[in-house]
């Protein structure tokens, strides 16, 4: 049984900072890419940032310059580094794993439950 947990969501300032955080948790054998995707109101979700194994990162266009994602394997944790957040970024954000649980198995995507950013103008 593997969760994905999000936090660190809030109320922000245009212009301000916010760091997400999602800790992966359960029977994991091994985590291949992660990252983060988001939803706002009325529009189709999107792929902000991901990561690899290798930590070789890639970001929305929109998103570039401003947003840095991390992750330490240890802990089994991701991380999205928010700044300069703009009104245009509220949206619901969400993690996402490539997984695998068993090494007889094949990886999936898991999900975590979505934590809500609201940058205010």
């Amino acid at each position: 049984q593997v969760q994905l947990v999000e936090s660190g969501g809030g109320l922000v300032q245009d212009g301000g900072s916010l760091r997400l955080s999602c800790a992966a948790s359960g029977s994991i054998f091994s985590i291949y890419a992660m990252g983060w995707y988001r939803q706002a109101p009325g529009k189709q979700r999107e792929l902000v940032a991901a990561i690899t194994n290798g930590r070789s990162a890639n970001y929305a266009d929109s998103v570039k310059g401003r947003f840095t994602i991390s992750r330490d394997n240890a802990k089994k944790m991701v991380y999205l580094q928010m700044n300069s957040l703009k009104p245009e970024d509220t949206a619901v954000y969400y993690c996402n794993a490539d997984l695998q649980t068993k090494r007889w198995e094949r990886s999936y995507d898991y999900w975590g439950q979505g934590t809500q950013v609201t940058v205010s103008s």
